[in-house]
C-alpha cells in the first residue's frame, strides 16, 4: 500500500478513501499567516462521478491508488462514453466523459495511451507529457505589432483553446503541455 503526504499530491492522481477511488481535480496549497498550513482538494468519486472538497492537514497521508496500466488505442466516442481497444487483444472497454475530465481535450482518435485499471474496471487514463495537436483555427497575425510578448488565442482540432505565438497559422500542429495546457513548440 503506497501512501502519499497531502502536500505532494498532483492534479490527475488517485486516492483510494475507504473502498472508493477519487481523482484529484484541483488542489491548493494555503499557508494563513502565521497559521498551520493546509492543502484544499477537489475529487471526483470514480464510480458515482459526485464530486467533493477535503481540508487536509500538511502531514496528512492519503493512500495512493495502485492501478494495472495497459497501452490501448482511443477509438471513438459514442455519447457520454470513450471507447479504447486493446492492440494486442482487441478487447475494447469504454470509460464514461465524467472519469476522464479535462483529458477529453487532449484526446484524439487513433492515439495510443496508457488505460488505469483497478482489477478489470477502466476508471481512467494517463497522459503523456505533451500531445500533438493541429491547429483548427486562429486569427490572423497583426503586422507591424513587435510587442515582445504577444500571443494569440488558437483553437485545436479537440476544442481545446491556447495561446500561441503570431507565427502560428490554421493548418499548424503545435505541441500541448498536457498537465498545464499550455503551448510549448511548433511540432
Amino acid at each position: 500500500m503506497a501512501s502519499v503526504q497531502a502536500t505532494k499530491l498532483r492534479k490527475g492522481n488517485l486516492v483510494r478513501i475507504g473502498q472508493d477511488l477519487f481523482r484529484v481535480l484541483e488542489l491548493q496549497h494555503v499557508t494563513p499567516g502565521n497559521l498551520r498550513g493546509f492543502v484544499r482538494v477537489k475529487f471526483r468519486n470514480i464510480r458515482n462521478g459526485t464530486l467533493s472538497d477535503q481540508k487536509l492537514r500538511s502531514e496528512d497521508t492519503l493512500e495512493r491508488a495502485t492501478l494495472d496500466e495497459r497501452q490501448m488505442q482511443y477509438l471513438y466516442q459514442d455519447g457520454d462514453l470513450h471507447y479504447f481497444m486493446d492492440t494486442s487483444t482487441y478487447e475494447q472497454v469504454h470509460i464514461a466523459a465524467e472519469a476522464l475530465g479535462d483529458s477529453l481535450q487532449f484526446l484524439k482518435p487513433e492515439m495510443t495511451i496508457s488505460v488505469e485499471f483497478d482489477g478489470s474496471e477502466a476508471v481512467g487514463i494517463e497522459l503523456p507529457q505533451s500531445v500533438d495537436l493541429r491547429v483548427a483555427d486562429t486569427v490572423p497575425a497583426i503586422k507591424g505589432a513587435t510587442a515582445s510578448a504577444q500571443v494569440k488565442p488558437a483553437t485545436l482540432e479537440t476544442g481545446l483553446v491556447v495561446q500561441v505565438p503570431p507565427f502560428i497559422s490554421p493548418g499548424d500542429t503545435v505541441r500541448v503541455n498536457t498537465e498545464t495546457g499550455e503551448y510549448l513548440s511548433r511540432a
